[in-house]
Formats: C-alpha cells, structure tokens, sequence
C-alpha cells in the first residue's frame, strides 16, 4: 500500500476523554496533561460512580484557529456503560459529530445502537469494509471454538440513517484534521495478529487476519503525531510506522489506546515492543485497554517520563 504523504491539517489542541475503559479509580490524581473526575462535588461524594468494563471508548475534541471538532472513537462493550458515563461526565451525544470504529469486535461496539439512538440526525461512521464480517471465532487450545457476537448490521445501520464511511484505505475526518489509517501496514517481524482468530468465509473456515484494525492520528502543530488505536490488531509498532508513512511526519507525540499485549502469546514481545517504542520515543504514552496489566507495569517502568495510567473519566489535553 503506497500512498503519497497525507495532507493533515494541524490542530493547537487534542483532547481526549476516556468514556470507557478496563480500568476506574477515583484516587488517581491529576497532572498538567491529564485530569481526572474529582472524587466530591459540594463536599459530597456520590452514591454512583463511573462504570469500567473490557471496552474502550474515547470522545476526542480537535481544537483550530477558529474552528473545534468532536468525533468518537469505537463505543465500549456493552450496552449502557458507555452511555452511564456520558451522563455522569455531562457529555451531550448530540455534539458527536462523526462515529469511528477501530475494528467490528464487540469490545469496542457495544454501546453503538444506544447511543445513536441518543444522536438527532444521520451521523458519519468511519469502518473498514471487514468489520462487517461475520460469523468470526476465538479458538480456544482444545479446538472449541467461540462465536464473537455480532456487532455491525447494515439493516441496523440504515434504519438509524447513518452515513456509513466504509473504506479500507485512509480518511480525512473532522476538516482535514484528523486521519483514520484504514488498513495498516505490516511489517515488524515480532507483531504477528492474533493467532487464534478465526472466520467463516463462504462457509469455509479461516485465520481472520483482522485486516479492519486501524487507528486514528492526529498532527498537533509544533510537536508531532498523536496516534489513538483502537487494539492495534496489526501491532503498535506497525501502527505507529504506517501514521508516519501516511503523514510524512517522523515524530511521534503522543500514543494512546489499546496495545494488545495481554495473554500469553503476546507477553513475549512486550520487550520487543518497548525496544521500538524508544526508538520512536514517544512524549506522552497512554496504554489502554487490551494492552494488559505486565505489559502496562513495564512500560511504567521503562518510560517514567512519558508513561500515564489511564481510568475511566480521565481527560487528556494536549497542545
């Protein structure tokens, strides 16, 4: 895949506000790059609380000159935490302006519906065309296999009058600010997919290369790329390259999201991992999600400069 530099206009300010993630904790204390929902409002501390699940959803705000788009990138796991959160953060759905998936798995789906529902209006959804693929299987060692549930359905999508943005190569977003990678290159050697993914094609069963990851960057004016993924499927590294290939931008700012290094297959590149990362040597890393709780300790480790613990509620502001 060659494509000439992408023209990505840049912003003055990124923000990124956690709706959902694996992780909450009111404890957490606020820096100059992220804030975190205070613990009491009026001296009080309330009866609900943000809710965590093994999801992610984040509402990102591009600020210009003169102009500020909001987008939101994929939408939790189930059916109302995403929407809960929203409530308690005070977050109107009615000014998302464009939806973005990172790939069709339930993870990061399944507040969807609902929260169309909550939005008046068609609204633009960035996907890769496989994300609508199904039926798609998790093999366990012993052979069984385990049907993912099917998040996108194109009926459901039309009846809600979505503008459905289905590409696998990049799109320009929210003014020509913000890129969504489409299908991402791959070419280190240690990041290899998720090995036991499976699909049913033609009613033949194969390896789901989950060619429908991708992420989003954004160029924050002076400093460099923000890369925000989804799970990165096609590995962090990978995705990281491929956002500079797309910009012609080398520096990489900031990277926040899911790094899919959890479970047993993939703990044995976290070092390998780390090793890339410092080589690109990123100012803000965020590792969310499916990146997992070893590989989350040795980054904190190995970049106690640049390394910050997500949770539920925490906005990021960069500029």
């Amino acid at each position: 895949m060659d494509y000439a530099p992408v023209l990505l206009h840049a912003v003055d300010r990124v923000e990124v506000l956690t709706l959902m993630d694996n992780y909450a904790d009111v404890l957490l204390t606020n820096t100059d790059v992220v804030y975190r929902p205070p613990l009491a409002k009026g001296g009080r501390i309330p009866a609900d609380t943000l809710l965590a699940e093994h999801g992610l959803s984040l509402l990102v705000t591009l600020h210009g000159e003169d102009k500020s788009f909001t987008f939101l990138l994929d939408t939790g796991y189930s059916s109302a935490g995403v929407l809960h959160n929203m409530e308690l953060l005070q977050i109107d759905p009615a000014h998302i302006e464009t939806i973005v998936l990172s790939h069709g798995h339930m993870d990061h789906g399944g507040t969807l519906y609902s929260l169309l529902d909550r939005i008046p209006g068609p609204i633009p959804l960035v996907v890769h065309p496989d994300a609508f693929l199904s039926p798609r299987y998790f093999e366990l060692d012993d052979g069984r296999k385990l049907l993912f549930p099917e998040t996108l359905k194109r009926s459901e999508l039309e009846n809600r009058k979505v503008r459905i943005m289905e590409s696998a190569k990049p799109v320009l977003i929210a003014g020509d600010t913000a890129l969504v990678t489409g299908e991402v290159e791959r070419t280190t050697t240690f990041e290899r997919g998720l090995p036991n993914a499976l699909l049913e094609r033609n009613g033949a069963i194969e390896k789901d290369p989950i060619l429908d990851d991708q992420a989003i960057v954004v160029k924050l004016k002076g400093k460099g790329l923000v890369v925000i993924s989804g799970c990165a499927h096609a590995g962090i590294v990978n995705t990281l390259r491929y956002a500079a290939k797309l910009t012609g931008e080398e520096h990489i700012h900031a990277v926040l999201g899911g790094f899919h290094l959890s479970g047993a297959f993939f703990e044995p590149i976290i070092e390998d991992t780390i090793q890339e990362l410092k080589k690109l040597d990123p100012h803000i890393l965020v590792p969310m999600h499916c990146t997992g709780w070893k590989a989350i300790k040795r980054f904190s480790e190995e970049f106690p400069e640049s390394f910050i613990l997500n949770s539920v509620g925490s906005r990021f502001t960069l500029s």
